[in-house]
């Protein structure tokens, strides 16, 4: 059985979804510095010119959770149906990651990754592609991370990612979408666990809380708090039923509008926070980018 599957995960190791370290190098050298432009030059943020002047948490954007899990690559029991630089092309702004060593090399998996995997570097070089091609568009990677901050750190660096990395200080005021387009600075980085060092590995849990994720039916989709401090300014909505594992017909039916919208709706009002990481898994089914269009039409409470 695990022969088997191990044939299957095969076909998630060639650097595909337009991933080629050489041409990442090519374009942009690691450690290179980015790419600043004038501020009235930025004409949209994130699809918007309304979006230009909110600060980064006053901001909605569709999250594919497990967004490295997806069929077209052949991962089994995968979480999306495309991988991640068409997740990004689609509208996705935000990225759930889990990375994990296999045989001693960073790699993005979800859990055992003989049944899926990427490498590391590869996956972040399709971040990398899209932010070249898209200058006025921001995205946040949150990552579940079994590797260590070092290594993580290396695989940025040679992806070229480095040249993107926002820095934010717990506490401080985040900075418009504006102003990080502006600074070349639009990529934003979380660990669920760890991080702190580098200074742009940013311990998710000091910066936002989450509801709960363990769901198994629809009623059980709570708005009570799970990890995080709900006085933290990011909210990480969990939108996704695990019955044991994802399912592409329940997503279907929880990703619909206006049950997504409801449900976003009624945890902003019982928390007084937006919802800024809407997370669901196969995000091309349902209504997540027009449930997040009417979440950043309405803004903030």
């Amino acid at each position: 059985m695990l022969a088997a599957l191990a044939a299957l995960a095969a076909l998630a190791c060639s650097c595909v979804d337009g991933a080629d370290l050489g041409a990442c190098h090519a374009a942009r050298p690691p450690g290179a510095g980015p790419r600043v432009r004038p501020a009235d030059e930025v004409r949209a943020c994130n699809g918007a010119e309304a979006l230009c002047d909110r600060r980064y948490d006053q901001v909605v954007y569709a999250t594919a959770h497990n967004a490295m899990s997806n069929a077209d690559e052949g991962w089994f029991i995968p979480n999306q149906r495309h991988p991640i630089g068409r997740a990004l092309r689609d509208g996705v702004r935000a990225l759930m990651l889990d990375t994990h060593y296999y045989r001693g090399e960073a790699y993005l998996c979800h859990g055992d990754c003989r049944i899926g995997r990427r490498p590391l570097a590869d996956g972040l070089c399709s971040v990398r592609g899209f932010l070249d091609e898209h200058p006025d568009e921001v995205v946040t990677l949150l990552v579940e991370s079994h590797i260590s901050a070092e290594d993580t750190a290396a695989a940025v660096a040679q992806s070229g990612l480095d040249g993107y990395v926002h820095t934010q200080a717990p506490g401080a005021p985040w900075p418009t979408l504006r102003e990080m387009i502006a600074s070349g600075r639009r990529l934003v980085v979380f660990a669920e666990s760890g991080g702190g060092a580098p200074d742009w590995y940013h311990a998710l849990y000091e910066h936002s809380w989450e509801t709960a994720y363990a769901f198994r039916e629809p009623a059980d989709m709570s708005c009570a708090g799970n990890r995080g401090d709900p006085r933290h300014p990011l909210f990480v909505l969990n939108h996704f039923i695990s019955d044991p594992v994802a399912d592409r017909t329940m997503a279907a039916q929880v990703n619909r509008d206006p049950a997504l919208l409801d449900r976003a709706r009624r945890c902003m009002r019982e928390s007084g926070r937006l919802p800024n990481f809407v997370a669901v898994d196969f995000y091309d089914v349902g209504g997540l980018f027009g449930v997040v269009d009417a979440l950043n039409r309405e803004g903030p409470p």
